[in-house]
């Protein structure tokens, strides 16, 4: 049933919802916070996360300092005139979501440096803020357009978006400070601004609602509430200019929220909408919204999104193509609507409990969230290609002007990336287990400590290298629960050993143990790992008649550095139902090597005679795809051609 605001009530989540990025106030279960799962700093994500902390926080406060987007709060603060700034008009969001990343951090592993570099960047930001509680460094200033002349590209309530999430980091985690303040006043501001009967406006790119939502869940504020609301009711009607080149579906512009069949245009942008569109289905119940927002992921999963859960098919406009429309070597994936659809998908399952929404989760953050950042922490893929053509040459040292490449690069003109990742990583534990009144559901698999439910748990695995998980209960309820786990949609033929020793072959989906448990209970959970095939729809035209490889959870790919000398990333085909032979993390593949025919001969690509022969057989080892360039510029694939005739089946 859908209710009127004047017939909901919106309450706060109060200290339960201490530590987590999003805490319904109206869901049978809740995300664990940040001090509730601990992840040991030697496995795949703990170290990912220590990474972050040493190494990432510090390369973005670097790198925008450098350039003077930070400098521009402090060029406003001084009231200076503004000739050329620094930046796009969106790079304010970047230090949002630095400090967004940063306060996470601060809860997890509280350093003095990191809690000095916080206060003063806060104060900076504090010290631009106007007395009306607008804040901005591209508008409303002497020497800049006047606020909210270009709401289409202008990115002004976007920003104050991020910094609302940002100051709800600091709220779950420390309570009240300056950068709260500075979040509410700016929060107030807008909701006079963009109030029923004021400025029906809004931004080209969604944001501004879930930072709105999640702010009102965290300040037990419902005004907050009802002008996220409002901007998603407002969307689709037109209302946005159109650019050449940028249509109306670029901004969601082109249909209500709720009459949508598909998510469409701009990726991260329709993510973030979706999101925030979400958090106000929850919290005013409105079914049909919520349900409308639940066909729209199903029919985006399985016809706009590529094997590594990477979302976005065009270049020319970041954006979704149409159903189907997936090519390899222009895939564009961004790095941010990684984030975004992980964003989408947690709301969901908060909502919902389906477990399809937590299995996309792992999927994107195994093969989209790990593969942008270098091992270091200080070099990032923008976008996320699933065919490198040519090796490309290593990154420039500065600021890269184009988000492809070849190699990971330290800094764009657009860095979005970046601090995505960062605030990604800072907040990740809280992805990882959920909790309601019958226990604990695990739905990532880390080695680690857990409490929640009632339970503390040890996790022990080297999860995704292998596929044996752990359990052990180190403290449990007096009552008999239950301990829930996800088993991965990839994993036919798992195996559950309970406290009792019995074991059962598991289905996909949940596998639940429920009884009176004791500390030193076991539970061993064995994922299948052996590498698997994967075949495209045959709707999917740029990859007909090729097949991928997944271990687990990971894609593989092939790349060119694992090659014999001599042989390209183009010339190898392997056999569908061919043998492939497990190594320690990535896979190993017999693959054909095919060249044409008299090679000095002319042969149009199309129409000519393209008959080739075989060059024998090599093997190819296959690597996680996140691993991809990490040792220098390459080409690679993920969808290698197959070499018999084996012709996919649609569905």
């Amino acid at each position: 049933m859908t209710l009127s605001l004047s017939e909901s009530t919106f309450t706060t989540g109060g200290s339960r919802s201490s530590g987590r990025p999003v805490s319904p106030s109206r869901s049978d279960r809740d995300g664990v916070s940040l001090s509730q799962v601990v992840l040991d700093p030697g496995g795949f994500w703990g170290s990912r996360q220590l990474v972050n902390a040493e190494a990432t926080l510090w390369h973005c406060l670097q790198w925008m300092e450098e350039l003077g987007w930070i400098e521009n709060f402090d060029r406003i603060a001084r009231g200076a005139r503004t000739d050329e700034r620094a930046g796009w008009m969106f790079s304010d969001s970047e230090i949002y979501k630095l400090l967004e990343a940063m306060a996470w951090e601060l809860a997890v592993r509280p350093t003095e440096a990191l809690s000095a570099e916080y206060r003063s960047l806060v104060s900076r930001v504090a010290a631009a803020q106007d007395p009306d509680g607008y804040v901005g460094t591209a508008f409303g200033h002497p020497g800049l357009p006047p606020r909210y002349s270009d709401l289409a590209m202008g990115h002004e309530l976007y920003n104050i978006g991020h910094l609302l999430q940002a100051a709800v980091a600091r709220l779950r985690t420390e309570g009240e400070d300056l950068l709260v303040d500075v979040a509410r006043r700016a929060a107030d501001h807008v909701c006079r601004e963009f109030a029923e009967g004021r400025r029906e406006g809004i931004c080209g790119h969604p944001e501004i609602e879930v930072g709105l939502a999640e702010f009102a869940r965290a300040t037990g504020e419902r005004r907050y509430l009802d002008q996220a609301r409002l901007f998603v009711e407002r969307r689709g009607r037109g209302s946005l200019p159109v650019r050449p080149l940028l249509s109306a579906e670029y901004f969601q512009d082109d249909v209500p929220v709720r009459e949508a069949a598909v998510l469409r245009g701009h990726a991260v942008r329709a993510l973030y909408l979706s999101a925030g569109a979400t958090d106000v289905a929850v919290e005013d119940r409105d079914g049909s919204l919520l349900a409308a927002l639940a066909v729209q992921w199903r029919r985006t999963v399985e016809r706009r999104t590529y094997i590594t859960g990477g979302m976005g098919s065009r270049h020319q406009d970041e954006g979704f193509g149409e159903d189907f429309e997936l090519p390899s070597d222009r895939a564009y994936c961004e790095t941010c609507a990684g984030v975004a659809s992980i964003m989408f998908s947690w709301r969901l399952y908060l909502s919902t409990g389906d477990v399809h929404y937590a299995d996309l989760i792992e999927r994107t953050l195994f093969n989209v969230i790990a593969v942008s950042p270098s091992l270091d922490g200080r070099a990032f893929f923008y976008a996320n290609t699933l065919h490198q053509r040519e090796a490309g040459s290593e990154a420039v040292a500065g600021v890269n002007t184009r988000a492809e490449g070849s190699t990971r690069a330290p800094w764009f003109d657009v860095s979005c990336c970046p601090t995505n990742v960062a605030r990604t990583l800072a907040s990740l534990p809280a992805y990882f287990a959920s909790e309601d009144q019958d226990g604990v559901s695990l739905l990532q698999y880390a080695a680690g400590e857990i409490d929640a439910g009632g339970f503390r748990l040890r996790v022990e695995t080297d999860y995704p290298r292998s596929g044996s998980i752990r359990i052990t209960v180190v403290t449990a309820p007096a009552e008999e629960r239950r301990v829930r786990l996800r088993v991965p949609e990839w994993a036919d033929g798992a195996v559950l050993r309970g406290p009792d020793g019995a074991e059962r072959l598991l289905p996909r989906g949940w596998a639940d143990v429920r009884r009176s448990f004791a500390a030193g209970d076991v539970i061993d959970l064995d994922l299948p790992m052996a590498p698997r095939m994967s075949f495209p729809d045959a709707r999917v035209d740029a990859v007909r008649g090729a097949v991928a490889i997944e271990r687990g959870p990971v894609v593989l790919c092939a790349e060119s550095v694992d090659l014999p000398e001599g042989v390209g990333i183009d010339e190898i085909s392997v056999e569908a139902g061919g043998p492939v032979e497990t190594t320690l993390d990535g896979a190993r593949i017999r693959a054909r090597v095919r060249r044409v025919a008299s090679p000095g001969d002319f042969r149009p690509a199309f129409g000519g005679d393209t008959r080739t022969e075989s060059d024998g057989t090599v093997e190819v080892g296959l690597i996680p795809y996140h691993r991809w360039a990490g040792r220098g510029p390459s080409t690679m694939r993920v969808f290698l051609p197959l070499s018999d005739a084996r012709t996919p089946r649609v569905g």
